[in-house]
């Protein structure tokens, strides 16, 4: 493991190091944020020792709220993305912050403040002068375990579509790569302990007191902010930097960062436009379209069925002959249009383990609701949630199964071949489908309609850049099902990067001419 985690670093060090580079500008956001609005705070209720009680319970309650239901809670307001993951670790970093500024000045002996007021200094000057450089140990300490919380936490925002090494973490899961995986972990883990190493120096040097410590003191805090001034401005000038760039998302699975790559790939090699490619958004559909409508991202590959009974809310069995009325009600509706579609239909499936498909002699859905009360089921988290998830498919065929659970769309197949699940739903295109020891079982009422998948594009965004049809006409039809699952297959089990699969895939297709 440790020769395929340094191997796979030196394959792909530029894409960890941005990654990390990434990784460390979210979390110093946040911390200064905290460091600064946090320390105000502090300073307050301890001067007015009445709001302390409600403050910190206040702080007490939003630190339990667990990271996925803050991050979940905030998209509506603050969207996809860097300010949404910022907002969420700045919140989470504000307790030690406030709590420890509150207990290193509430601290300081009474008697040195009553003998500074004896000799006049006014309350100002007791605060500034006396207060605060004794709390300052307190105060440090409670900086370092901050700090070394926010960057360890900082690793969830990639499942809002925000950069960081959590990325390398959440695409490894999804690809079944546990390489990238481990070295995303490592690097987070890495970067906490240098973090807190040099914050332990910091706390060092500034319990010296001598006249020389104290300037060298003074410059180091200069350079420190200047550097974090220069993060955070350059943060906010590649955000602002979005003329003539096409935002892609994709969805957490194999085959659309495969997508995603070919779109970014024939996108900037045919026009002169720039792509900004977000990979792996958690949630899929339920994050992505609303970032859609309000223009955080441009365009995304998306499936026919999903659109039909998930978008628009519509009931009922979707058919390929209602995709004219979805389009329609897209333009009208949305002002989105389906284009460049692919070729291939990635609908869903039911698999059940090989031992207990021959025990049961299982070949069809109808045949699963006579066993179902002894068996365990398992999907990724949205199909419990969706119009023609779950709870329709136990309706359809009157399915009642003794306990489900909830994984990502990655896990899945280790879950059942390790038999902590018996049933579970596929996708059709799946690579690892033909390599697990499962028996792929009939629809036999044909519950699931058609996900045939194609692009959603924002109507504006394809009126300010017609070229991008160009695009579209050459990806149409290009990408059968077996084609897709091979793909597939060659990123989850032959560790291949879905970049180097979907090049190889126009190359072969004669699309890179």
């Amino acid at each position: 493991m440790l020769q395929n985690m340094w191997s796979i670093f030196l394959e792909r060090k530029d894409f960890y190091l941005e990654l990390l580079w990434e990784h460390l500008e979210i979390s110093l956001i946040a911390i200064l944020i905290a460091i600064l609005f946090g320390g105000m705070v502090g300073i307050l209720i301890s001067e007015f020792q009445k709001t302390a009680k409600p403050t910190l319970g206040l702080i007490n309650f939003l630190y339990t709220i667990p990271s996925i239901s803050m991050l979940g809670f905030l998209i509506p307001f603050s969207g996809i993305g860097n300010a949404t993951a910022v907002i969420a670790l700045t919140i989470y970093a504000l307790l030690p912050m406030v709590r420890n500024t509150h207990t290193g000045m509430a601290n300081v002996d009474p008697a040195i403040i009553e003998a500074a007021t004896g000799m006049g200094s006014t309350r100002m000057q007791i605060l500034w002068k006396i207060k605060l450089p004794l709390a300052m140990p307190v105060i440090l300490s409670g900086i370092r375990n901050m700090v070394t919380m926010t960057i360890a936490l900082a690793g969830i925002a990639s499942f809002i579509g925000a950069g960081g090494l959590g990325v390398a973490i959440y695409r490894g899961i999804t690809t079944n790569n546990a390489s990238m995986t481990m070295v995303g972990s490592v690097l987070i883990a890495l970067l906490a302990l240098a973090m807190d190493l040099l914050l332990g120096v910091i706390e060092k040097r500034m319990g010296k007191r001598s006249v020389k410590a104290k300037k060298a003191n003074r410059i180091l805090a200069i350079a420190a902010l200047a550097l974090c001034l220069c993060i955070i401005g350059g943060t906010m000038l590649s955000l602002g930097g979005r003329h003539n760039t096409i935002r892609i998302a994709t969805k957490p699975m194999t085959e659309q960062y495969i997508l995603g790559e070919m779109l970014d790939i024939l996108i900037e090699k045919d026009t002169g436009l720039h792509v900004e490619l977000t990979q792996g958004v958690g949630g899929g559909t339920s994050n992505i379209q609303p970032a859609m409508e309000s223009g955080e991202f441009d365009l995304y590959p998306e499936y026919t069925g999903t659109g039909w009974n998930m978008v628009l809310k519509k009931d009922g069995l979707y058919t390929e002959d209602l995709f004219p009325s979805m389009q329609e009600e897209y333009a009208n509706s949305l002002q989105m249009e389906w284009t460049g579609m692919y070729g291939f239909n990635n609908t869903y499936g039911l698999v059940v383990r090989d031992e207990i498909a021959k025990k049961y002699n299982l070949k069809t859905y109808s045949d699963l609701k006579a066993v179902s009360g002894q068996l365990a089921f398992g999907a990724e988290y949205d199909f419990f949630e969706r119009e023609d998830g779950y709870d329709a498919l136990c309706k359809a065929y009157g399915l009642s199964f003794k306990k489900t659970m909830d994984m990502d769309i990655g896990l899945k197949y280790q879950a059942i071949n390790q038999g902590k699940i018996d049933v579970m739903v596929i996708f059709t295109t799946d690579g690892q489908l033909s390599v697990s020891d499962v028996t792929v079982l009939q629809d036999d009422k044909n519950f699931y309609p058609s996900y045939l998948c194609g692009n959603v594009i924002r109507s504006e965004v394809l009126q300010e850049h017609p070229e991008l049809m160009d695009i579209f006409h050459k990806i149409t039809d290009v990408i059968s099902d077996e084609d897709m699952a091979q793909m597939n297959y060659a990123v989850e089990s032959q560790d291949k990067e879905p970049r180097e699969v979907a090049q190889a895939f126009l190359q072969d297709a004669g699309l890179m001419k």
